[in-house]
């Protein structure tokens, strides 16, 4: 592990806080002058395993992750996806054992930062503290929004919805290219997110290529009908509570 030096990849975190709250130019570049260390974690690995009682943080610079739970019966839960920019651990800053798993997806590198500095950060800078907090505050909101869709929409409409979520957070971070976003999570993986079996999510993503609202290729999808899209699902963001013009 060596110290991160990257700028465009720390930027990620500070685009993704600023949808969310309003930062200071001190209060951007204490951000960006965090201590850090990197970390490069293969696919399907975890970050840190339920159980585990974390000193640091971890800010996903590059890859994709997910939370997740394994049941008595070996069948997995995944309870979010994450992108770069995200600090999906941060909750371990308070509770200090986990009470699930953080794994990748993909192929990542993390930037490791210390449960000491993140402390010094909040206390010296209300801006960042707000921000950190409205972070956690958005993050229930997405548990609530991923609870309805489980609960009471169709499987169409849960996968709508998820690649609406991901889409407006993969803007957020300057990760799309116009309506074409990465896109490396395998049909299980959505299966195991949304409460269907990957044969399911099969049907549900051909009828929706089939009607014209997105394609796919590997590793990413376009939506070819962002309004059809979101007309599926019913795809309201104000749960996300982002600027309006990164929710369009």
């Amino acid at each position: 592990m060596t110290d991160l030096r990257s700028h465009a990849e720390r930027q990620r975190l500070v685009l993704k806080l600023e949808s969310i709250a309003s930062l200071t130019g001190e209060e951007k570049q204490a951000l960006l002058g965090l201590p850090m260390i990197i970390k490069i974690v293969g696919a399907d690995e975890d970050i840190v395993a339920i159980g585990d009682r974390p000193s640091h943080c971890c800010l996903l610079l590059e890859g994709w992750a997910c939370r997740y739970k394994i049941l008595p019966d070996g069948s997995r839960q995944i309870m979010s996806f994450h992108i770069p920019g995200d600090v999906p651990d941060f909750q371990s800053l308070y509770l200090k054992t986990m009470d699930h798993s953080l794994g990748t997806l993909v192929p990542a590198k993390v930037a490791l930062i210390h449960h000491r500095d993140l402390h010094s950060l909040i206390r010296r800078w209300e801006g960042i503290a707000t921000a950190f907090w409205r972070d956690a505050l958005i993050d229930a909101a997405i548990f609530r929004e991923w609870m309805v869709g489980i609960g009471r929409r169709s499987a169409h409409q849960r996968i709508a919805h998820l690649l609406c979520e991901m889409a407006t957070k993969l803007r957020i971070v300057g990760l799309n290219d116009g309506d074409t976003y990465p896109w490396p999570v395998t049909q299980q993986e959505v299966a195991d997110a949304l409460g269907l079996t990957d044969v399911h999510v099969n049907r549900v993503l051909r009828d929706i290529r089939r009607d014209g609202i997105i394609t796919t290729e590997r590793g990413r999808f376009t939506a070819t009908n962002w309004e059809g899209l979101k007309e599926l699902c019913q795809f309201e963001p104000t749960y996300l509570h982002v600027e309006p013009a990164l929710a369009a």
